[in-house]
């Protein structure tokens, strides 16, 4: 569920994942009456929030922290629950960019999302408004089973100057391995969300880095425990980290322009 935080004391907490349960174990976080949380997971904090309006929330990784109700704005939060956001939809924007640059033949790209969440929508929204000016066509792919992915890569990758992005979720995780290896299989250039898809054999990513959001979120529990206020802390965006994968560009015959491997912060040879 998350992390108690105390003056004297620090607690790794289970996680848990029906939605009854997460209540009660949110609940029984709060019986520990720490002097704050820190919170992974837009899933992890709405059960604390509903448990707690007192005891301080630190979150990371949360998408829309605002739409979600978790805080009334990014820069004046107002509640016990300020932290750092996973993404600004605006960065869906940049994958798609990303894929025209880095293959400009390119003029039809399947969008992996999971349209269950607010944050698969906002990003699939940001990349379907940008697609007409970058002339690619774009079309929604949802992340569901095994199965399912690979008869909608297949189906997909039959027409020519195809690739691929894929978006921020739980589903995109859980099924990265198989992504990676279906945009492999159908020579697909693809772009991701997370660093560690590129680092796996992916293309390129363009994402946040997540561990930057917990050095951050520390710092936050410090200010905490010496007296400031989630309210009065604001809402911080992520940092940007853009990854390489010369050895998997070699192997989709690509050249990546000299512009984009000099901006890159890390690329992989």
């Amino acid at each position: 569920m998350g992390w108690v935080v105390g003056r004297n004391l620090r607690i790794d907490y289970r996680w848990t994942t029906g939605h009854a349960d997460d209540i009660r174990s949110a609940a029984e976080l709060i019986a520990l009456a720490p002097d704050a949380i820190l919170a992974p997971g837009t899933a992890t904090v709405g059960p604390l929030l509903q448990a707690t309006r007192n005891v301080p929330v630190v979150f990371v990784n949360v998408a829309d922290p605002v739409g979600a109700g978790y805080a009334d704005s990014l820069a004046r939060p107002g509640s016990n629950a300020t932290g750092f956001v996973l993404f600004e939809f605006g960065i869906s924007g940049k994958w798609l960019e990303l894929l025209k640059e880095i293959a400009p033949n390119v003029t039809r790209a399947a969008v992996f999302r999971d349209p269950t969440t607010t944050a698969g929508m906002g990003q699939w929204g940001a990349i379907q408004a940008l697609a007409p000016s970058v002339g690619v066509e774009v079309k929604p792919v949802n992340i569901s089973d095994a199965a399912e992915l690979d008869h909608a890569v297949e189906a997909f990758a039959r027409s020519a100057n195809g690739g691929l992005i894929v978006t921020g979720s739980p589903l995109a995780m859980v099924h990265r391995d198989l992504i990676i290896t279906l945009a492999a299989r159908h020579k697909l250039p693809a772009v991701y969300y997370e660093p560690y898809f590129a680092a796996a054999g992916g293309l390129i990513a363009y994402g946040p880095d997540i561990l930057d959001q917990f050095r951050r979120a520390a710092g936050y529990v410090d200010r905490i425990l010496k007296g400031e206020k989630p309210a009065d802390l604001p809402v911080q965006a992520p940092t940007k980290y853009e990854l390489i994968n010369l050895k998997t560009a070699k192997a989709l015959g690509l050249d990546i322009p000299p512009t984009l491997l000099a901006r890159a912060d890390e690329v992989i040879e």
